[in-house]
């Protein structure tokens, strides 16, 4: 197989897989010898999606959009995404800016 990313080839090999930090374990894929870009067969991603709807991830990442508070401006965090990081009413959160376009959350 090549690499749709390179154009390289890919070799088969096991590798972890996770999701939100959660390792799901290893699995077969052919892995890119160069960029190391990873491709799945189907039955795999059917068994990583399985084990994502059991542990209640699949789905979790969501859109929120900025809204204005006085003279703030405010994320609201969808519920499933709060009960996924355990935050309660009140709680203090760092907010990191990575870079221009990515800001991290530390709970």
């Amino acid at each position: 197989m090549k690499c749709v990313m390179c154009g390289n080839a890919t070799e088969k090999k096991k590798v972890e897989h996770k999701e939100f930090g959660i390792l799901f374990g290893r699995f077969s894929a052919d892995v890119c010898k160069n960029c190391g870009e990873v491709y799945y067969d189907e039955e795999t991603v059917q068994e990583i999606q399985a084990i994502s709807k059991a542990r209640g991830l699949f789905g979790l990442a969501k859109k929120a959009k900025v809204a204005e508070i006085g003279n703030s401006i405010a994320i609201r965090i969808p519920k499933e995404i709060a009960v996924f990081l355990n935050l309660q009413k009140g709680q203090e959160v760092m907010l990191i800016p990575e870079d221009k376009n990515d800001l991290r959350v530390h709970v």
